[in-house]
């Protein structure tokens, strides 16, 4: 392979004209990825550009997408190691490309070990400020926000890194068709109150202060994952909450037990297969407090409570928390969005939504979206 002996490496934090995207720390010596749909993004001048990782886990490895001038172009899988991947080379050196190198996985709270940083790039040519998009949308939720099956054939059920994207998804198709930019807080499996399987330590809301709450371990500890998230360098116009899916698949799960203290969970169902509406109040207790804490931190926002794509069981409870927020707090800058439901045709792997699936759903919610956006 013929040398280009003209690029050059640059630290990242030495690149002013270098966005970042995701919720992170302030560091950028290296740059921690940790959500879904992070990365990093540049308007780059040359003909030859690569990027410096720094990956471990356990078992789950982070994937990337390679964005040049909105289309994807590469996807691949980030093995352990510290080393150089190349994002394009040969290209016109006088043509500005935009380039978008994005983290396709959620934050895997399974798995302490697995981080992704990045720390420096190797370009022969200049970089050019990236154009500021007028809006910025924040979503919340879990499987279906972290595009668990959005890739991959139907028949796929292995949980595995492989079948989430961050692109094939309906954050990125919103941001994209309200011209926006975007942050994603997302884990399979987590709810509002408790996880699909009863466990009331993986809900959302008791995370969301920190920066990647959602991750243990030392090496993410240290990292900064969990910090207190700066919310002011960063202050959405619209957050939009997709959770209650997997607390409506708590009443169908056994009960979960904490270990630690023998104390066991359970969302309860009557005898006629209805949610026990004493376990249904406690949910939307939670739901009301989580829309207070969603107002603390982000004051001026409309908060949108999206629901649907996998059923709407939970429908009736979501509304009537809204409403109780709504009636304490006075607030009127919340609204709700039904999302199309999965059918056969648009089921992807792991009898999750597929990727026409999530079109469908940011068509929906884009279009609500911008309802909003017109009337501020």
């Amino acid at each position: 392979m013929k040398v280009n002996e003209t690029l050059k490496i640059h630290a990242l934090a030495s690149i002013a004209n270098m966005k970042v995207h995701g919720r992170t720390t302030g560091a950028r010596s290296p740059l921690a990825l940790f959500w879904t749909g992070s990365g990093i993004e540049c308007n780059a001048k040359g003909s030859e550009l690569w990027v410096e990782v720094e990956v471990d886990y356990d078992s789950y490895e982070p994937w990337i997408s390679i964005v040049i001038n909105g289309v994807p172009v590469s996807r691949q899988m980030l093995t352990a190691g510290r080393y150089w991947v190349c994002v394009f080379r040969g290209m016109n050196e006088n043509v500005t490309k935009n380039v978008r190198i994005v983290r396709d996985v959620q934050a895997m709270s399974g798995d302490p070990d697995c981080y992704l940083l990045i720390h420096a790039v190797k370009f022969d040519g200049e970089f050019l400020p990236v154009e500021e998009k007028p809006y910025k949308l924040e979503f919340i939720g879990d499987s279906i926000t972290s595009g668990e099956g959005a890739i991959g054939a139907t028949a796929e059920e292995d949980w595995i890194s492989m079948w989430f994207s961050a692109l094939h998804n309906y954050t990125a198709m919103t941001a994209e068709a309200v011209n926006a930019e975007y942050r994603v807080i997302s884990q399979s499996g987590w709810g509002v109150l408790t996880s699909w399987d009863n466990n009331p330590h993986a809900n959302i809301p008791d995370n969301y202060e920190k920066v990647c709450g959602v991750l243990t371990g030392q090496k993410n500890e240290a990292l900064g994952a969990l910090d207190d998230n700066d919310f002011e360098r960063w202050q959405p116009d619209i957050v939009v909450v997709n959770l209650g899916t997997n607390d409506g698949g708590a009443f169908h799960s056994p009960a979960w037990e904490d270990e630690a203290t023998g104390r066991t969970y359970k969302q309860r169902l009557n005898e006629d297969g209805t949610y026990h509406k004493d376990d249904l109040t406690v949910f939307e207790g939670a739901a009301a407090n989580f829309l207070i804490k969603l107002r603390k931190y982000n004051p001026e926002a409309h908060l949108v409570w999206a629901y649907g794509m996998l059923g709407t069981p939970m429908l009736p409870a979501i509304n009537r928390a809204i409403e109780l927020y709504m009636k304490r707090s006075g607030d009127q800058k919340v609204t709700v969005v039904e999302l199309p439901n999965m059918i056969d045709e648009t089921v992807g792997a792991r009898s999750h939504p597929g990727r026409l699936a999530h079109e469908w759903a940011a068509q929906e919610l884009s279009a609500h979206i911008k309802e909003i956006l017109a009337k501020n």
